[in-house]
């Protein structure tokens, strides 16, 4: 019969019946189910299992007891579970996740054997007999000595395999043939009295060779002999010529060499040996001093950048001034540049171009939810699995000092208990201090003033104010309607044709066809989605060819494109409503680029009680606020009684309800549509606005001005309000957009309530 549900813990260590001890938990998932158990008072499983496997079905456990579940300092990662073994080992059944910890069905687990006793005893005997020659020197050395009992088919020698060095723990602790168990019990005693008297041998050749002047160097001896028995190379001397090789200073140098002596004096089954090999393999590796030579021709980068990009002429200049710093900098130092936009828009495969343009290597390094500082600058090399942080890494993959380093989606970071990779970053991305940048694994300074630093963001807000003072911002708006088109022509179709193995005659593709994916299937501001929607196109054209290779061209075109795409995903723009009394149309903006809004205001009767729905943020609420306080104090000039507010309850709606809204740009729509309300004027339905209001009635300037436009000329619309703020952003519009609307830069609303409300 199974025991009850127990939660079980998988470990490379074994742990045996009738032991008492601790274990060291360092994952995450372990330590919640741990303290789940506690929690409940409830025994844990021990489940040993071999490097690199996973626990299953039919795999033997050990249930322990728990006797103090100790947490480590936060500079320490893990925690120390002290523990009492139960006096049986059990076989898991009935494993279940629950997303958290895993619990397991615990089966009987005996003893057994198919061999008789005669032979059982033979085995004994043998193993007896070298076991009472180990046991003699053992005890005479102080130490304690275990019983041997024999008792056929459970004969059961645990308690002796714990201290023998070179016995193999997993396969004792899983096998529970009796006969197999002596087998391998006499195999690792033999072993264990060989390794016993070589190393006797070993210790009096050391000690021959030796006078009462020569005791310091009796380790050192013992280890030299213990290589030369089993054939070992001189690794300490090949690790002082790697070093000696090195292009790094004399300090660092110094530095390794001391670990060098230090691995001369650990004995080689210490748990150092293998930190300190780790630490000098790592070392060694990194490209000390290795630089490419840049290529700093202008012209070479404006050209590659033109053949890899489409429009964004100002972020190409922008970027070639960088270089152009760079260049005449003597020391190589340029600002940390930071590329911020919507999804879509080209910032990964600008930095690709750049390390192309100055004949650099590229490494990308993606920030999204990276949120331990460990991450960023290593761990200690004294942990067990220590290694460098990623920094570093990255630096060792590319080979060079003086690569294109970018860092992808670096607003995307968290922080937590664990630190927070932000502030890390800080000396990294600060020319003045990165050349003596210290990873906690190196312990000695890395220069990183070398390295071109290219970070993106989809927005500035998440990013922490002494992290983007240290970065020189560039912003990339999205593309409009004809700039799609042509990198959908130039870019998109040939790379698409291209990676779907198709041929450039079976296919031709109009360009009202393009203009009617970009219209009706796609809604952003980059080209991410167009490119997916001309992707599935080429493949349907590719399926065609497959299955009859004497198929017609394929000619898509604006009426033939929904039997490659289906129907419009995208609804039509609706035109121009028609005029109404509380009904404005806002601008808005988000990190995936611009949209129109209607908000919507109506009141009721009631005590005058402000009602905000449609999934609005803290910021959009008080702007509601203002906006209503504004509207109240200034009524008498609007034809508006001031006994409605008192009277009535005002309701704000903003549609959409399931998307969230946030940001003061709606400050100055939210008070035309609060003043047409109450006085009963209708909007103009052509009318767009954004702007932030003050209580005394100012517009404040807005961002995004780009997608905002352009999602009103999307919508049909004819007249923008924008703050005055903004008319020096006016130039750098797309003339598409000069073109087809008209622009009104206001100062304070009532500039607005007088143009846009019909009076």
């Amino acid at each position: 019969m199974k025991n009850a549900k127990m939660i079980m813990i998988a470990t490379e260590e074994v742990v045996f019946p009738y032991e008492c001890g601790k274990l060291r938990v360092t994952e995450d998932a372990d330590i919640i189910a741990i303290q789940r158990a506690v929690a409940k008072g409830e025994r844990i499983v021990l489940v040993p299992i071999r490097e690199g496997e996973r626990p299953k079905d039919g795999d033997i456990g050990i249930p322990i007891d728990i006797e103090q579940f100790i947490y480590l300092p936060e500079d320490t990662e893990g925690a120390i579970l002290m523990y009492k073994t139960a006096t049986c080992r059990n076989v898991v059944h009935e494993m279940e996740f629950d997303g958290i910890a895993t619990t397991v069905s615990l089966g009987a687990c005996p003893f057994y054997t198919s061999a008789d006793e005669d032979t059982l005893r033979a085995y004994f005997d043998h193993a007896s007999m070298l076991y009472n020659g180990l046991a003699h020197v053992i005890s005479n050395a102080g130490g304690n000595v275990v019983n041997l009992e024999f008792d056929s088919v459970n004969t059961d020698i645990d308690a002796i395999v714990i201290w023998l060095k070179t016995a193999n723990k997993y396969l004792f602790f899983t096998e529970m043939d009796t006969e197999k168990r002596l087998v391998e019990f006499a195999k690792a005693l033999e072993f264990e009295v060989y390794a016993m008297g070589l190393e006797m041998q070993v210790s009096q050749k050391v000690r021959e060779s030796m006078d009462n002047s020569q005791r310091e160097y009796y380790v050192r001896e013992q280890i030299r002999a213990l290589s030369e028995e089993i054939g070992d190379e001189d690794e300490e001397g090949t690790y002082l010529d790697k070093i000696d090789a090195l292009k790094t200073s004399d300090e660092n140098k110094e530095k390794f060499r001391r670990e060098v002596r230090r691995l001369r004096r650990t004995a080689p089954a210490s748990p150092d040996m293998a930190l300190i090999k780790n630490y000098l393999d790592t070392v060694i590796e990194l490209p000390w001093g290795e630089y490419t030579e840049d290529n700093e021709d202008l012209k070479v980068a404006q050209q590659v950048l033109d053949e890899d990009h489409y429009g964004i002429k100002e972020v190409k200049e922008r970027l070639i001034e960088a270089l152009a710093v760079r260049k005449l900098s003597k020391e190589g130092r340029s600002p940390i540049i930071c590329l911020v936009g919507p999804p879509g828009i080209g910032k990964t495969s600008i930095a690709k171009s750049i390390a192309r343009a100055m004949n650099k290597k590229y490494v990308r390094l993606s920030f999204g939810g990276v949120r331990d500082e460990a991450e960023i600058r290593g761990h200690r090399k004294t942990y067990v699995g220590a290694m460098p942080g990623r920094i570093v890494t990255s630096i060792a993959t590319a080979g060079s000092m003086n690569p294109v380093f970018l860092m992808d989606e670096i607003d995307k970071m968290a922080s937590d208990y664990k630190g927070d990779p932000a502030s890390a970053l800080l000396e990294v991305l600060d020319p003045a201090q990165n050349v003596n940048f210290r990873d906690h694994f190196l312990e000695v300074p890395f220069d990183l003033s070398q390295v071109l630093f290219i970070t993106t963001a989809n927005t500035l807000d998440t990013i922490s104010r002494p992290l983007l003072d240290r970065m020189e911002i560039i912003e990339m708006s999205g593309y409009t309607a004809p700039e799609k088109e042509q990198i959908a022509k130039r870019y998109i179709l040939p790379r698409a044709i291209k990676d779907n193995g198709v041929k450039e005659e079976w296919m031709e593709v109009s360009d009202d066809a393009i203009v009617a994916i970009i219209d009706n299937y796609t809604r952003e501001s980059g080209v991410r989605s167009l490119e997916k929607q001309i992707n599935k196109v080429v493949r349907k054209v590719a399926r065609k060819f497959v299955e009859d290779e004497n198929a017609p061209k394929a000619l898509i075109t604006k009426d033939n494109l929904n039997e490659y795409l289906g129907e419009p995903v995208v609804p039509p723009s609706k035109g121009l409503r028609e005029s109404e009394v509380g009904v404005v149309t806002g601008l808005a903006w988000s990190a995936v680029g611009g949209s129109t809004m209607e908000v919507e205001v109506a009141y009721s009767k009631g005590k005058g009680e402000l009602l905000l729905t449609g999934s609005l943020g803290d910021v959009i609420k008080e702007s509601a606020r203002i906006a209503m306080s504004y509207v109240r104090i200034h009524a008498s000039e609007h034809g508006i009684d001031e006994e409605l507010f008192d009277k009535n309850n005002v309701h704000i709606h903003m549609p959409e309800g399931a998307t969230p809204k946030d940001g003061p740009s709606a400050g100055i729509t939210l008070a035309t549509a609060i003043c047409s309300a109450f006085s009963g004027k209708k909007v103009r339905s052509e009318v767009a606005m954004t702007g932030e209001l003050t209580l005394r009635g100012k517009v404040l300037p807005i961002g995004g001005l780009k997608e905002k436009t352009l999602a009103a000329l999307r919508e049909g619309c004819k007249i923008v309000y924008l703050p005055e703020d903004n008319r020096k952003d006016y130039k750098d519009l797309p003339d598409l957009v000069k073109e087809n609307l008209e622009f009104r830069f206001v100062k304070e609303v009532g500039e607005v309530l007088k143009g846009a409300i019909i009076w």
